[in-house]
């Protein structure tokens, strides 16, 4: 936790119920500000578009769309992150109609499908994907147009005796020489606070994406009331990680960098997230666990490979001791080494898209990186409930997001229960799919589908998936994600899954325990052979069966020789592998030994 006092009061903004008053706020209040920084070649220095040029590339664009006749069109964008797909998306939502992001990463049959479901008419694409979805256009009975976000030094003519496939750049020059020309039906276009703005494919984890209907006040209310809690020191820069189409990356680093008229840095992928955040000069950034315990493991094993771990280890333990990370100059001077690979400008390490381990909170706070971790789904566009940037608990999802009222319903007798949320952010429903949107709203309460509980401060913590929870025959309650902590505690396991496994003898659920080990970690030391692979997992569950009760307790695992299939967001897809064959399992093993 901070531990500095906290009064409870929140930043000020602009009250906005558009995406397009978000827009036309910040251009008008920071016209020369960068708004955007990028590289079209990797080792080029950062290129930067400031809010007026940007404004004036989504004036161009948006009136070249209706001119091509798409008033109230469904378009689709799908590509790497970059300035042209946040600049595809704002100018649609602004006057065009409903923009519809898309996984890049979906294989080219999916995407038909979701293009279909969507009734696409337009698709933005990268330059990457073309030659991969051109044959949508034949496929897909809507869709009308693909349109290449083009960088510049590109070669496209072989393309351009299709008529049907546009370049963005292109567009963008014949929509201005309209504006010229007195066409300002684009800049004129009523955008309401109870319009449809975007569909949301989720990325769930199980069962078939669904189409998640956002207004725009979904979005704009989301982050004028996430900004209440959290400010980007001012004109500062926020480095751009995750994949950009979805809700978490679009909403909460996209749209409140926008709002917030601070400058959002396009990441140039996961392996340069250190190289990028230095050079830029970053404060901030958003990512998921992963990218997070990535980076802690990697410290703690750089410190032993220099032989400062001891160091490194009462360094934090003093810190956590002495609360000094209440003191940036100490922490900043103690951990030197570590500051210099982010930077002087570092403000605040932000983890959301799933629970995080709190222990990696606390390391990087008593380092002097503050950090704090934040909840919501797509369907609430997508922030709940979030820490403080001045008031916070590892552990913790956060606190409600102010205009958020969220419940526990049917509580356990620890208090634990379903999380529910109502307030302006909870989507409209989800497209022609009224039977689970029934399901899933009801009275305007959204049922999230997650476990939870508050503490006496008014934290909410999350315990883990409905889905996912083990109900033995008495009736007991496990929660997957609890006996994933501990088990994870070993570096040697570098990822679990806990479900339940109906046992024949017992004529009940056991919990099972899917373990991708650290291979490399245990080549280190020595233990190569199966057997012996077996043989430390095993200590390692046991030593992890002791710190709980009895019916959490695991008792079978099954090994993998390769990592769980995963989401964009880098999320574990539990029920993926159903048919998978495990490396060995418990059933192959007798007295510590393969059969």
């Amino acid at each position: 936790m901070n531990n500095k006092k906290y009064d409870g009061a929140l930043y000020d903004g602009p009250y906005v119920e558009t995406l397009k008053e978000i827009i036309t706020n910040t251009v008008a209040q920071y016209p020369d500000r960068t708004a955007y920084m990028y590289k079209d070649v990797h080792k080029e220095p950062f290129k930067g578009i400031t809010y007026k040029e940007f404004d004036a590339q989504r004036r161009g664009l948006g009136t070249e769309l209706l001119g091509m006749g798409l008033k109230g069109s469904k378009i689709a964008v799908a590509g790497e992150n970059s300035h042209r797909w946040a600049l595809s998306y704002f100018t649609v939502v602004t006057g065009v109609g409903v923009i519809v992001p898309i996984d890049k990463n979906l294989p080219i049959g999916e995407i038909e499908n979701l293009l279909r479901r969507a009734d696409v008419e337009l698709l933005f694409i990268s330059h990457k994907m073309v030659d991969s979805v051109l044959p949508c256009l034949d496929e897909v009975e809507t869709l009308k147009y693909i349109v290449i976000m083009d960088p510049p030094n590109v070669d496209f003519s072989k393309y351009e005796d299709n008529p049907r496939v546009l370049l963005q750049s292109e567009l963008i020059q014949k929509g201005k020489r309209k504006l010229r020309e007195g066409h300002h039906e684009y800049e004129d276009a009523e955008v309401k606070s109870g319009d449809l703005s975007t569909i949301l494919f989720t990325s769930g984890t199980t069962g078939l994406a669904k189409g998640v209907m956002l207004s725009h006040q979904n979005l704009a209310q989301n982050v004028f009331n996430m900004s209440k809690y959290f400010h980007i020191p001012e004109g500062e820069r926020v480095l751009s990680v995750l994949p950009i189409h979805h809700a978490y990356e679009m909403s909460c680093t996209i749209m409140t960098s926008f709002y917030q008229g601070a400058t959002a840095v396009i990441c140039e992928g996961l392996k340069h997230i250190q190289s990028n955040f230095l050079e830029a000069e970053c404060s901030v950034m958003l990512g998921v666990p992963l990218v997070f315990e990535n980076m802690h493991r990697k410290i703690w094993k750089q410190a032993e490979k220099s032989g400062s771990l001891s160091k490194l280890q009462r360094g934090i333990a003093m810190s956590k001791k002495l609360n000094l990370q209440n003191h940036p100059r100490t922490t900043r001077k103690m951990f030197e080494s570590i500051h210099k690979l982010f930077g002087k400008k570092h403000y605040m390490f932000i983890a959301g898209g799933a629970a995080i381990d709190p222990s990696v909170i606390d390391d990087f706070e008593a380092m002097g990186f503050p950090m704090f971790q934040g909840y919501g789904m797509t369907e609430c566009a997508p922030i709940i409930a979030m820490n403080t940037d001045r008031y916070r608990k590892s552990a913790a999802a956060g606190k409600p997001m102010p205009g958020t009222e969220v419940r526990i319903v049917d509580k356990d007798e620890n208090g634990i229960g379903e999380v529910i949320c109502k307030g302006p952010s909870v989507m409209m429903g989800y497209y022609n799919d009224p039977e689970n949107t029934a399901k899933t709203l009801q009275d305007g309460w959204l049922y999230t589908g997650d476990y939870g509980y508050f503490d006496e401060d008014g934290f909410l913590y999350i315990t883990g998936r409905k889905k996912n929870v083990i109900v033995t025959k008495g009736g007991k309650n496990i929660f997957p994600e609890e006996v994933e902590y501990y088990l994870l505690l070993d570096n040697r396991i570098q990822e679990v899954i806990v479900y339940g496994k109906h046992d024949d003898v017992k004529d009940d659920l056991i919990c099972t325990a899917i373990i991708y080990p650290d291979y490399k970690a245990l080549s280190e030391q020595g233990i190569t052979e199966d057997e012996d692979v077996y043989r430390v997992l095993r200590e390692i569950v046991d030593k992890a069966n002791e710190q709980m009760p009895p019916y959490k307790r695991v008792k079978r695992i099954e090994v993998r020789d390769k990592e769980f299939v995963k989401t964009t967001t880098l999320k574990i897809k539990r029920f993926e592998d159903v048919n998978y064959e495990y490396k060995f399992d418990d059933r192959s093993i007798h007295s510590g030994r393969r059969v």
